[in-house]
This record gives structure tokens, C-alpha cells and sequence, in this order.
């Protein structure tokens, strides 16, 4: 079994449900992260998201999360129309210990993980030997800590 992190993140429809049953349908689930409102990062003009890691104990490799990953997305209906628009479900493979892969599909660690401040803030609520507080004070952008998923505060 291998230590992996996803980062999920949702900004259409009922963010908080969406997130809450792609979460039940992970196998190997040891942690889930509190969840945090994010402004978008690139893309068009878009609503908030909601956005939290998961921590798995997995048998699957790097390339079995990715095609977990595809499975969640496509299961929430995500259309993809514009590179970093509005979705109902984002689901990124982030860390996979002991694997590096640089592929054209597929890079391990996620290259752009150590910029972000919606990746690194709940990734270090679970894992913070992989995030320097350094690193994590000088990540982009803002985020708000609503909680844990199935609280039912903060908004949808």
C-alpha cells in the first residue's frame, strides 16, 4: 500500500455535495482535509470553488489515480469546453510516494501544487512533512477554511 494525495476542487452546481460524493466513492480513504473557498487561479471569469485534498492508503499507481480521477469527474458530469474554466468536479492526482512521472498526461508530483495556496493549505492539514510552512506562506493566492466536508456549514 502507498501514501497518495488528490486535490479535489468543484465551483458549479452544489459544490459542497459534489465534493462530499466523489469523497464517498474514493476507495482507501484515510483523511480527508477541512474544505476551503478559493478564488479562482487562470481560466475566464468563474464562481468560487470549494476545494480539499484526501489522503489514501491505495494499491493503484500514479496512473490508476489518474483513471480514478477521470471516473469522478466524468460521474459529476464534468464537460471540459475551456482549459481552467468553471466544473463541477476537478480531481488531480498530487502526490504518489516514491513515484516521479513526467509524462504528457500525467506529471507526479502535480508541477504546479508547490504554487498554490488552495493545494499546499489543505494538503499541509494532512501532510505536513511534504509542506515547508515557507513554502506554503509564499503559495498564490487566497483561501478561507470553511471546515470539514460533511459539517454542513459554509456555503454549497
Amino acid at each position: 500500500m502507498t501514501r497518495a494525495f488528490l486535490g479535489l476542487g468543484s465551483n458549479l452546481g452544489d459544490r459542497r455535495a459534489l465534493l462530499r460524493d466523489a469523497v464517498a466513492a474514493i476507495a482507501d480513504v484515510v483523511a480527508t482535509s477541512p474544505v476551503y473557498e478559493t478564488e479562482p487561479v487562470g481560466g475566464p471569469e468563474q464562481g468560487a470553488f470549494l476545494n480539499l485534498v484526501v489522503e489514501l492508503d491505495t494499491a493503484l499507481d500514479a496512473r490508476g489515480l489518474l483513471e480514478l480521477c477521470r471516473r469522478l469527474e466524468a460521474a459529476s458530469g464534468r464537460v471540459r469546453e475551456v482549459r481552467w474554466g468553471p466544473r463541477s468536479l476537478d480531481v488531480d492526482v498530487l502526490w504518489v510516494d516514491g513515484e516521479t512521472i513526467d509524462a504528457p498526461d500525467l506529471q507526479v508530483p502535480h508541477p504546479r501544487m508547490w504554487e498554490r495556496r488552495f493545494v499546499l493549505a489543505p494538503l499541509a492539514d494532512l501532510a505536513p512533512d511534504l509542506v515547508p510552512p515557507a513554502l506554503l506562506a509564499s503559495a498564490e493566492g487566497d483561501v478561507v477554511r470553511l471546515g470539514a466536508l460533511d459539517d454542513g456549514s459554509g456555503p454549497p
